[in-house]
């Protein structure tokens, strides 16, 4: 097995948000992108980044703040967008190496914001939705957030809800579970 099929990107994005409408002017833009590399064949997570990246068309929010622990000073340190998918697709194999994230939300936020910026996709077509293939594991009625999916898999969550890093970690450990299952695809 190749390491296009044994490694696997488990993302997950933290964007700018608000307790309401956004601002005059704002757009929901990505501020943390987290990545852990997963080894599906030895069962193991093997890496674990996070990039900051500095939003151009919105602010922090009192909101997101409070939800992600992340501020406008800290995200103001980020790399660019474009520098951010730049070294996704360079460092961490993204258009080649399949990927997951907990839903379809950061695959339409990065497709979102890519074609509104003019920036290429970093990622290629191999995109698992873990959220769905839990669902669909553990018999339940409907997809579940990832802390409560946590919960019905007897794993702990590990670091902060909501931060890039911490939630791919975590994600990352979901897929491994579904593994051991033989619930994930391609590991049956």
């Amino acid at each position: 097995m190749g390491d296009g099929a044994r490694l696997l990107n488990v993302v997950d994005v933290e964007a700018t948000c608000w307790a309401g409408t956004p601002p005059a002017g704002q757009v929901s833009e990505i501020i943390e992108i987290g990545l852990t590399v997963v080894d599906v064949v030895a069962g193991t997570r093997v890496s674990r980044h996070r990039l900051l990246v500095r939003p151009e068309r919105s602010a922090v929010s009192p909101f997101c703040t409070e939800l992600t622990g992340l501020t406008q000073a800290e995200v103001a340190t980020g790399t660019s967008f474009a520098e951010a998918c730049r070294r996704l697709a360079t460092e961490h194999t993204a258009g080649t190496r399949g990927w997951a994230s907990w839903g379809d939300y950061d695959r339409k936020q990065f497709l979102r914001q890519c074609a509104a910026t003019g920036v290429a996709y970093p990622f290629g077509r191999r995109h698992i939705n873990a959220k769905a293939v839990f669902a669909t594991a553990f018999d339940l009625p409907r997809p579940v957030g990832m802390a409560t999916a946590l919960d019905i898999a007897g794993l702990p969550l590990e670091g902060r809800h909501h931060r890039g890093g911490d939630d791919a970690w975590n994600i990352a450990a979901l897929v491994l579970r579904l593994v051991e299952r033989r619930a994930w695809p391609g590991s049956r």
